[in-house]
């Protein structure tokens, strides 16, 4: 059996006795109350404060929770909360459309798969929830490029690699593409990250019209098109869905 790692277990032990007391700790008192040395608590302590999930009052010289666990807080909620309102409509749109339906949010200059439903069929098909995709290439990642700031930034930041012929990589090219997602309302993936797969993504807001996520169908490009262009009726569905999903987080119309 792997063996804990004894400095992360004092550093989990005082996040929880700051966040189950009062609302600041001295050192004497929270080395007391953990039974370390105050050398010891001292050295977590600033490493967590360097991280942001400790800060210290400059005038008590006393401890308190940082305001970096109140955001990763705070994403964990809002990410829990975008899946559970989005269930139901991305059960519809999957039985609706006949494709895989997937889920996303910003993490990492990445997208995050938080929900993946299957494809309504007997085939064979791997769960990817927790799974990365990249932002410029995929229909959820140029979504939340386009809609989001922090994504955006990212985007271009990043090393636009190309996973096949199709992908964009241009910085302008990628602008431009940016800039049509937000005219149509939806972003596509035709061929640019896996070769024979297409994907159509919209935006999620939440109630303070602020860009949370991103949903979208994956499948082979001869279901998703016909006589080269994508379905109009499964743009139709996947929109339909990014704003039944916003409506429930608060957001109303769009």
């Amino acid at each position: 059996m792997a063996r804990n790692i004894q400095s992360l277990e004092r550093a989990a032990a005082m996040l929880r006795l700051l966040a189950g007391g009062e609302r600041r700790l001295g050192l004497s008192d929270i080395a007391s109350s953990l039974g370390l040395a105050k050398g010891t608590a001292h050295g977590i302590l600033r490493t967590l404060q360097q991280e942001g999930f400790v800060e210290q009052d400059d005038a008590s010289g006393r401890y308190q929770l940082g305001a970096e666990l109140l955001r990763l807080g705070t994403t964990y909620l809002d990410v829990h909360e975008l899946r559970a309102r989005a269930l139901v409509w991305t059960d519809d749109l999957a039985r609706s459309s006949g494709e895989s339906v997937y889920l996303g949010v910003l993490h990492q200059q990445g997208v995050l798969i938080v929900h993946h439903v299957f494809r309504p069929d007997d085939s064979r098909q791997v769960l990817e929830i927790g799974a990365m995709q990249p932002l410029h290439s995929t229909a959820l990642g140029k979504v939340l490029s386009a809609y989001d700031p922090v994504a955006h930034s990212e985007a271009l930041e990043a090393d636009r690699k190309a996973f096949t012929d199709r992908t964009v990589c241009d910085p302008d090219a990628f602008e431009h593409l940016l800039d049509l997602t937000r005219a149509r309302g939806y972003a596509a993936d035709v061929e640019e990250t896996w070769e024979g797969v297409a994907s159509v993504a919209a935006p999620i807001h939440d109630r303070r019209r602020m860009p949370v996520g991103a949903v979208g169908i994956t499948g082979a490009v001869e279901r998703l098109r016909r006589d080269g262009e994508l379905r109009p009726e499964l743009i139709a569905a996947v929109r339909d869905c990014a704003r039944a999903v916003s409506r429930d987080l608060g957001a109303g119309r769009f």
